[in-house]
């Protein structure tokens, strides 16, 4: 049965998962890939979220972010392209302010993909033997205090786990 609001539905349904992938970003430059959390790790690994494409769209490295959902996750990603797209310079392991909403703080920090390939499956499959390089975006609680600070909130320390570094430069 078609759904009425989305007339691509059943043809998005019938796809593979790289179908599905091809298909985003070939639609908007770059896809998003959200991952579940997973409580049977040790610490447990929240939902994270990140992108495929980006250095073909932008020359930009791809991005991470965690403790999000995927709707969230796509929106303050999505709000990164834009920038980028803008001209907007955006510099890697430092403190920026400006991006964000009411003046808050924000790292992009370089992730070593030697270290954390495994999070990022789906991308690694994509890019085949291509090295690509990757982005966390840290985020600040709601009290503006980022997750290496103290003063973070506690509860969400596991939520957004600082895989990247402050104060390098990841190859572009």
């Amino acid at each position: 049965m078609t759904d009425p609001r989305d007339p691509h539905a059943d043809l998005y349904r019938s796809m593979s998962d790289a179908e599905k992938l091809a298909w985003m970003i070939e639609s908007d430059g770059w896809a998003l890939e959200p991952v579940a959390p997973r409580a049977d790790t040790d610490p447990p690994t929240p939902a994270y979220a990140y992108t495929i494409g980006l250095p073909a769209l932008l020359g930009f490295p791809e991005l991470a972010v965690f403790g999000l959902t995927p709707v969230a996750s796509r929106g303050l990603l999505g709000l990164v392209v834009d920038a980028v797209r803008g001209g907007t310079e955006i510099p890697f392991g430092v403190e920026l302010v400006g991006l964000l909403d009411n003046e808050l703080r924000c790292v992009f920090a370089p992730v070593d993909m030697a270290e954390h390939a495994a999070l990022f499956a789906t991308a690694v499959d994509w890019y085949g033997d291509q090295e690509f390089a990757m982005v966390q975006l840290v985020y600040p609680d709601r009290n503006g205090f980022l997750p290496y600070e103290d003063g973070f909130e506690r509860r969400l320390r596991y939520a957004q786990p600082v895989i990247g570094q402050v104060g390098g430069q990841p190859d572009r």
